[in-house]
């Protein structure tokens, strides 16, 4: 279990961030700090796994108390100046997420941390290898994609990675991900090759008798893929 401490002056913003992320499996919110002060307080008595800290709190800045962290820490605010993105990303920030935001942007964030804690805990042996290293590296960053590109159905979307993750080590044809989820084999095509390229599956060439290449993808991270689709929450305050 993540537990995860919210640092966020508005207490309503700040119920919305503890609601948002109880929907998440695999997440503990441990508490909720409205100043500076308690967020240093609660960071000593409650060890969080995780952050979610606004810049702008009544007594301090947030980057102060990123500052003086090692907790690892997700930025949601509405601070949007370059100097306020390089202070929090210098300060060791793992992502930054810009108010207003919809909760399946924050949903996305909060998954693509669990991935990359899970595959930092799962590399084989003490000391991890590039290839270990670039590998969590991408799933922390998977939740920064766009919702779906152009013309895309970001719930379609979700159902074909969720449907490939469900059996990370099988390899599968775009026919039998159509055929599962009752669509169209170009359709499940497009969306599969669309995950190859974001880095979330791999691809290879299986040759049947007649002659012609069928595409078989696998998925390429912890087979983890509950997302939520959510809309704008219209958040208020920094």
């Amino acid at each position: 279990m993540i537990r995860v401490l919210v640092v966020e002056d508005d207490f309503r913003v700040a119920k919305v961030h503890v609601a948002f992320t109880r929907r998440i499996p695999g997440f503990q919110v441990v508490g909720t700090a409205l100043t500076a002060a308690d967020a240093r307080r609660m960071l000593t008595d409650e060890q969080p796994d995780l952050m979610l800290l606004d810049t702008y709190l009544p007594d301090d800045s947030g980057l102060a108390v990123l500052a003086e962290t090692d907790v690892d820490t997700i930025m949601l605010t509405a601070a949007s100046d370059a100097a306020a993105v390089r202070a929090a990303l210098a300060h060791g920030a793992l992502n930054y997420l810009l108010k207003p935001f919809t909760a399946e942007q924050f949903v996305d964030r909060l998954t693509a941390y669990s991935r990359y804690r899970t595959a930092l805990a799962t590399a084989a042996g003490s000391q991890l290898s590039q290839e270990d290293i670039d590998r969590a590296v991408r799933q922390l960053r998977a939740g920064d994609r766009p919702t779906a590109p152009k013309g895309q159905s970001g719930v379609t979307a979700r159902l074909v990675a969720e449907r490939l993750a469900a059996l990370p080590r099988t390899a599968r044809t775009a026919a039998e991900i159509a055929a599962e989820l009752g669509i169209a084999r170009a359709t499940a095509q497009r969306y599969l090759a669309a995950l190859e390229q974001e880095g979330a599956a791999t691809v290879s060439l299986r040759y049947g008798t007649n002659g012609r290449p069928e595409h078989l993808y696998r998925w390429k991270g912890p087979a983890d893929t509950n997302r939520d689709s959510g809309t704008d929450t219209g958040l208020p305050g920094g």
